[in-house]
């Protein structure tokens, strides 16, 4: 058994604890995703907005005044 106690958590410091975390960070590392690859023009056709939406955004002064 161990005679090392960890401190409670009131104890640790936001320093130790950004510490901790660099430490850690190597550990983490996520693969790298390949690029998305573009979408041509040609294969937009537009985007349809239920009504409802559509009145909900003209009501909004940012973009229907």
């Amino acid at each position: 058994m161990s005679n090392h106690n960890a401190p409670r958590e009131s104890e640790i410091s936001l320093a130790e604890l950004r510490g901790d975390c660099a430490r850690m960070a190597p550990h983490w590392v996520a693969p790298t995703k390949p690029a998305p690859v573009p979408v041509a023009p040609s294969r937009i056709h537009g985007v349809t907005v239920p009504p409802a939406s559509a009145r909900l955004i003209d009501a909004m002064s940012d973009y229907g005044d």
